[in-house]
């Protein structure tokens, strides 16, 4: 009987809607571990993330059942009503869109130092900056009219 075998590494970066900073310090570790569990239910092996005020880098290993787009969805539904209830900032939510990345397994650690080290990165460069860098390093076409809100 033959068995699927994959390796799927892939960072995804989504924006809390008109990037307004409303994921604070002292709930960030909480948003992240629910984060985290909905990846775990769905079969993907969280790697690394860290929620920013105003947006989340995300690394995980994707199950091959699932579509990126479906998780993605289920992560921003689930965790926008988690944050609404849990901290009751009713008016939080996720702005449409996000990216995805994909990287080999030679890149793991890096991409997952990267992504630990958001508060000092972001010291030096802004979502903006760092968003349409790894675009360009990923050699995407891009319209900046159909980018995340830039505020």
């Amino acid at each position: 009987m033959a068995n699927t075998y994959t390796q799927l590494y892939v960072q995804i970066i989504f924006a809390v809607k008109d990037r307004d900073a409303l994921i604070k310090e002292c709930n960030r570790s909480e948003i992240e571990r629910y984060i985290f569990g909905i990846v775990n239910n769905h079969k993907c092996k969280s790697l690394a993330i860290y929620c920013n005020p105003d947006h989340t880098h995300l690394l995980m290993g994707l199950h091959p059942s699932i579509a990126i787009s479906d998780l993605v969805r289920e992560i921003k539904a689930s965790s926008s009503k988690f944050i609404k209830d849990r901290f009751d900032c009713p008016s939080f939510s996720w702005q449409e869109g996000y990216g995805a990345f994909s990287y080999s397994q030679s890149q793991i650690d890096l991409v997952m130092k990267y992504i630990h080290n958001q508060p000092q990165h972001h010291t030096k460069q802004g979502f903006k900056e760092e968003f349409m860098g790894i675009l360009q390093k990923a050699e995407i076409e891009y319209d900046e009219k159909y980018l995340f809100k830039w505020i």
